[in-house]
């Protein structure tokens, strides 16, 4: 026996075992599954044998059938205890009443522990849930026999407490039933609020006993216990304490002595909770210090004027923030120091966000131009009635970005800080030019942060700063709330972004407000343009790109008011425009911008734009940029595109040209064109003489060929003809000569189109002497010759074809 066979031989013993060990597998499975459905199937009905490689899962199994069983049977003699108390219940007397309830609710209590005994534990936990239902019927029948005239609400707190320490009691004896004791905790929930109501006890008083009461389920959670009793202790402390939190936060607002002591036990209860439910600590922390922030600023907010009850809600949420700053670290939970910088960063959020619309007044109200230009009268304040307190907010909530340190909490100063310069304005109701004055601060500051140390090398990404622990209550708000994900960013490129962006915007709103006066219009133009030729020098990367293109549209503004002043007409507006880019072109030579380029190329679109209603200025305006693209044609790298746009508006000026002077002969306008397109192919032909003559002749031919010929059809003279046809036998001579596909084709297809034209009247006269049956007996000779020699002629169009293949 050959104990070390080849590695091949090996390999195929070992796929073969492996695939007799799965075929046996599934056999097994499939006699398993059959058998299943042999135990399992009903009575009186045989499972069918399984097909070979297909299992018959059961569709329940035995325990969930009997569980639904049961369910359904409890159910059902719920219902009809509770139609038998209702119903059914004035037909017996009070002894047989009570006998009947008694010994059906004791049964029915007592029938569990037998169960348990025996192992039927689904079964006694039916029955038990039907005992406890049986409880809640004999309280309310008690009631209604007994004690009828009870106030009800008091009844149903003292029953609630009894059936309470009943269950509990119940549950603690059957340890085997799990619906008990959370029963009995839900239970626990009533009697103190609904207590409290039926004393005659106001929203307060409810609100105490529902923290009282959420202070007992976090007792219950703090002990060890079932996870049932503490998911229900933890929902129902949830909901008391959320309820007692909203009536806290609405007795602030209206009656805040009275609602600061409960949103103060509320909090004290929601951190005594942060230590028993550890996954939410934070939260619980959060809530927490929210209800703190509202219990300090409602009495003094009551004491203050309208306007400074944000404010007063604003400076509190950072001041909790730093409460825990003296405090040894180990005395506080750091969930719990999370969570109260957490609520005092939400606290200022919202004021912020309360006073953004100053922000936006300030910063889109220059928008409205229903005063018109230049008219000395401005439009009506936007949100003059609006609290002046929003800067000082805005103002609180810089400085905590600003003390909080790290990337965000610069940028958050920064964004705050352009906002607190945008809202002034509108807020104090300044003058307006103390406003154009403002909106022009703010430029130059959020334009000072794009001109930053280091230039584009702070565009590239940075690894994200170990983040520290910022001093003061604004550092610990603003760090609670910028708190996430730690990514790579690069502080000075984000600082630089936001600056170029906020600049821009401000740039904006300050022009559009100096609209309404001449003087202000050139003052504010002339400072833009300086400072975003600042940046542009200074600043890097896509800050640089962007500045740019603005300063580039500032002197454009300023060439067009300029214009506008001196009452120029729209046309001679659009020449002086042209200055722009021709400026922009000769800076181009020695500072490379691709935005300054582009918005240059805009304002020369505009300016062309302008003089499209004389013809006369616009040739001018065509001409002249037709020398700005030819200027800009000798830098190398904007050659190509630079030379065909010089040559497309030096075209377009001599045609606008001769419109202007009247002529209507189309090869005046096509001659220019073709001349110097067969110039430039003949001088492509010699740099690359593989080139095709379609590529170098074609278009410049074309150009003159096909317009004549369709103006040949409709001219009446003979010069045209003669002078096309002229010209097109010396095209297709020459194609012919140097073997040339282009002008050989173009040239005979021309001269071919002429000689008909010319011919037509004559073919007319003569087909119309002949015989009406001649022409089609011509025709027909014609097909026959054709089919007698096709295959000559095929072999004749196959050598043409192959001729001027060969050419280019």
């Amino acid at each position: 026996m050959d104990m070390n066979p080849p590695p091949v031989e090996e390999l195929r013993r070992v796929d073969a075992e492996l695939a007799r060990l799965d075929a046996r597998r599934a056999e097994l499975l499939a006699r398993r599954a059959w058998l299943l459905g042999v135990l399992y199937a009903p009575a009186g009905r045989a499972a069918a044998p399984p097909f070979p490689g297909v299992a018959a899962p059961a569709e329940t199994s035995p325990r969930g059938a009997q569980n639904v069983l049961l369910t359904l049977g409890g159910i059902l003699l719920a219902v009809a205890a509770l139609a038998f108390t209702l119903v059914s219940w004035g037909s017996m007397g009070i002894a047989g009443r009570s006998a009947v309830l008694l010994a059906v609710t004791s049964a029915a209590l007592a029938a569990p522990a037998v169960l348990l005994r025996r192992g039927l534990g689904s079964t006694a936990e039916a029955v038990g849930a039907l005992g406890l239902v049986l409880t809640v019927l004999d309280a309310y029948a008690l009631h209604r026999v007994a004690l009828p005239g009870t106030d009800g609400l008091g009844y149903t707190a003292a029953a609630a407490a009894v059936l309470a320490g009943v269950w509990g009691g119940y549950g603690g004896l059957l340890r085997g039933l799990r619906l008990p004791l959370p029963a009995a905790v839900v239970a626990a929930q009533l009697p103190l609020p609904l207590g409290a109501l039926a004393a005659g006890g106001g929203p307060a008083v409810v609100a105490w006993a529902a923290v009282l009461t959420a202070a007992a389920d976090v007792l219950v959670l703090g002990r060890p216990s079932r996870s049932e009793v503490r998911v229900t202790a933890g929902v129902s402390a949830g909901v008391l304490a959320a309820w007692a939190l909203l009536t806290g936060a609405g007795l602030s607002l209206t009656d805040p002595w009275t609602g600061a002591p409960l949103l103060l036990g509320c909090a004290a209860l929601c951190l005594y909770a942060a230590g028993a439910a550890r996954p939410a600590a934070s939260t619980l922390a959060t809530v927490a210090g929210l209800a703190l922030v509202a219990a300090v600023a409602g009495p003094a907010r009551a004491a203050l004027p309208a306007e400074w009850a944000v404010p007063v809600y604003v400076v509190c949420g950072p001041a909790l923030a730093a409460l825990w700053r003296p405090v040894r670290a180990g005395w506080i939970p750091e969930a719990v120091r999370g969570g109260f910088g957490l609520a005092g960063g939400v606290v200022a959020g919202l004021g912020v966000l309360w006073a953004l619309p100053p922000v936006l007044a300030g910063l889109l109200g220059p928008a409205d131009r229903s005063a018109g230009l230049w008219s000395g009268t401005h439009a009506a304040p936007v949100l003059a009635d609006y609290p002046a307190t929003a800067a000082l907010v805005l103002l609180l909530g810089a400085v905590a970005a600003a003390t909080a340190g790290g990337p965000w909490g610069r940028w958050g100063a920064v964004v705050l800080g352009w906002s607190l310069l945008m809202a002034l304005p509108v807020a104090l109701e300044l003058p307006y030019a103390a406003g154009i004055a403002v909106r022009l601060v703010a430029t130059a500051a959020a334009l000072g942060l794009a001109v930053r140390p280091g230039g584009p090398a702070h565009d590239r990404p940075e690894p994200a700063p170990v983040p520290e622990r910022p001093e003061g209550a604004w550092g610990a708000s603003w760090t609670a709330v910028t708190a996430g994900p730690v990514v790579p960013v690069a502080p000075g490129a984000l600082l630089a972004w936001t600056g170029s962006a906020a600049g821009t915007a401000s740039a904006v709103s300050a022009l559009l407000l100096a609209l309404d006066v001449r003087a202000a219009t050139f003052g504010v133009l002339g400072v833009l343009l300086a400072l975003f030729t600042a940046v542009a020098v200074l600043g890097g990367g896509a800050v640089r790109e962007t500045a740019a293109g603005a300063a580039v549209l500032a002197a454009a503004g300023l060439v067009g008011a300029g214009a506008a002043a001196a009452g120029l007409s729209g046309a001679a507006a659009g020449l002086a425009l042209l200055i722009v880019p021709a400026a922009t072109a000769a800076l181009a030579v020695r500072v490379r911008s691709v935005a300054a380029e582009v918005t240059g190329v805009a304002v020369g679109a505009l300016a062309l734009a302008l003089t499209v209603p004389r013809p006369a200025a616009l040739a001018l305006a065509l001409a002249l940029g037709g020398v700005i693209a030819a200027a800009t044609a000798l830098r190398a790298e904007r050659r190509r595109a630079a030379s065909w746009t010089a040559g497309a508006l030096f075209l377009a000026a001599a045609w606008v040209r001769l419109a202007v002077w009247g002529v209507t002969v189309p090869e005046a306008y096509t001659l220019p064109v073709t001349v110097p397109a067969l110039v430039v192919g003949l001088l492509r032909r010699r740099r690359d003489p593989a080139a095709s003559s379609w590529v170098a002749y074609g278009p410049g031919l074309a150009a003159t060929l096909v317009p004549s010929l369709a103006a040949v059809w409709s001219d009446p003279h003979w010069t045209r003809p003669l002078l096309l046809g002229t010209g097109a036998l010396a095209v297709t001579l020459l194609g012919a000569r140097f073997r040339l596909q282009a002008p050989l084709v173009l040239g005979g297809a021309a001269l071919v189109l002429v000689a008909a034209h010319e011919l037509a009247p004559y073919v007319v006269q003569l087909v119309g002497a002949l015989p009406r049956w001649l022409p089609p007996a011509a025709a027909g000779l014609l097909l026959l010759a054709v089919g007698a020699t096709y295959e000559r002629r095929l072999r004749e169009a196959r050598a043409l074809r192959g001729r001027l293949a060969r050419m280019r």
